[in-house]
C-alpha cells in the first residue's frame, strides 16, 4: 500500500497543474466552431462573448418611403429576427436582427448593443436562403466574440449533427 500511495500522490501532483493551466486558457464556449485562425487575429481569451441558442425567429420585409424626395427613393429592407436563450456566463443577449444588402460590397461590422441586449449582423442578400435553411433544419446559436486588438467575430452555426 505504502507503494500505491506515493504514485497516487505523483498522480495527483501532475493532474492538477494541467487542470488549471487548462481552466486559465480556456477556449470560449463553443469555440470548436470557430475556423483556423491563419492571420493570428484571435488573440488572447475574448474580452467579451455573447452566445444565444435560438428557440424563434421571425422574417421581416420591409417596404419603406423613406422621404419624399423626387425621384421616389423607396427601398425594400429584409431581416431576420432571431430571439432565443444565453448559453453562457455572463451573457445577456436577448435577440439577434439580420440585415441584408443587396450589393454586400460594404457590409457593418457585427454590434452588440449592451443596453437593448441585441446583436446586429450584416450578410449580403444572398446568404438569406443559407441562413434560413440553417434555421428550419435544426438548432442553431449565434455566437459574438470581441479581442482586445479590436477583432471582432460573429457567426451562426448548427451544433455538431451525426451523418445519416
Amino acid at each position: 500500500m505504502s507503494v500505491r500511495m506515493p504514485g497516487a500522490v505523483l498522480a495527483l501532483l501532475f493532474c492538477i497543474p494541467l487542470g488549471f493551466a487548462g481552466a486559465a486558457i480556456a477556449a470560449p464556449m463553443h469555440g470548436q466552431f470557430l475556423p483556423p485562425d491563419d492571420a493570428g487575429l484571435r488573440q488572447g481569451e475574448p474580452e467579451q462573448q455573447q452566445l444565444l441558442q435560438v428557440t424563434e425567429y421571425s422574417v421581416v420585409l420591409g417596404n419603406q418611403r423613406q422621404s419624399n424626395q423626387q425621384p421616389i427613393p423607396i427601398t425594400t429592407p429584409s431581416l431576420l429576427r432571431l430571439k432565443g436563450k444565453p448559453l453562457n456566463k455572463g451573457a445577456q443577449i436577448s435577440q439577434v436582427v439580420i440585415s441584408f444588402d443587396a450589393e454586400g460590397k460594404s457590409l457593418k461590422k457585427p454590434a452588440y448593443d449592451e443596453k437593448t441586449r441585441v446583436l446586429s449582423l450584416y450578410y449580403p442578400q444572398a446568404a438569406y436562403p443559407q441562413l434560413l435553411d440553417l434555421l428550419r433544419n435544426g438548432t442553431v446559436y449565434v455566437q459574438f466574440l470581441t479581442y482586445g486588438n479590436g477583432h471582432i467575430w460573429a457567426d451562426l452555426h448548427t451544433g455538431a449533427v451525426r451523418a445519416r
